[in-house]
């Protein structure tokens, strides 16, 4: 099932529903869609100005970035979901299954790929978001500040889906390596989109 072609308001409902998936992941990809895409309109709303012609080329590249980052995104909020049903199904294996521990862990290591894929993208968003608010049309500023406002609780809650799962994995190098690059985008970005937020709000009051 593609959640992603669903009408905001099912999207939202199954959400909101017991069901498995979309949860967390998921919903964090597509608010770092929506931030990035609103980067993206900053730059649409700069391109043949006047104005700001002498960074067009900058501006049109930047543009480029957002279009496959929002992109990524959007494919990773149902990606997000595949990779979690394998997990979803083995919480049901009985534990005194011999085949359970080994299963757990594979799923528990596919169940974190997306949602650091998820961290890595909003991170590259936020980069571009930077530039965006730097460059672009001043009129479009305040959508900037929502978009980094976006792509940083994005990448907040991806990283909430990679802790919950390698706090239960056996292997702990393999999850102490993925909290680490976790932690490492969170005291970049985190502080990158704040800043990014503060910013614009400077300028607007």
């Amino acid at each position: 099932m593609s959640f992603i072609n669903l009408p905001l308001t099912e999207f939202t409902e199954i959400l909101a529903s017991k069901a498995a998936v979309p949860g967390g992941g998921g919903a964090s990809a597509l608010v770092g869609a929506i931030g990035t895409a609103l980067g993206n309109m900053v730059g649409s709303l700069t391109v043949g100005k006047k104005k700001y012609a002498d960074v067009e080329a900058d501006i049109l590249a930047l543009q480029a970035k957002a279009t496959a980052l929002q992109k990524e995104l959007l494919y990773l909020v149902d990606q997000d979901a595949v990779v979690f049903e394998p997990l979803s199904r083995a919480y049901g294996i009985p534990k005194d299954d011999p085949t359970r521990e080994a299963v757990m862990e594979d799923a528990l290591k596919l169940a974190c790929s997306v949602p650091m894929d998820i961290m890595r993208a909003c991170a590259g968003a936020i980069d571009v978001i930077e530039e965006f608010a730097a460059k672009g049309s001043a009129l479009a500023l305040s959508d900037a500040g929502v978009g980094a406002a976006f792509t940083g609780a994005a990448l907040k809650g991806a990283s909430l889906n990679v802790f919950i799962n390698t706090k239960s994995m056996a292997d702990r190098d393999y999850a102490s390596a993925l909290e680490k690059e976790a932690d490492a985008l969170l005291a970049k970005y985190t502080a990158k989109s704040d800043a990014i937020y503060a910013s614009v709000v400077a300028k607007l009051r």
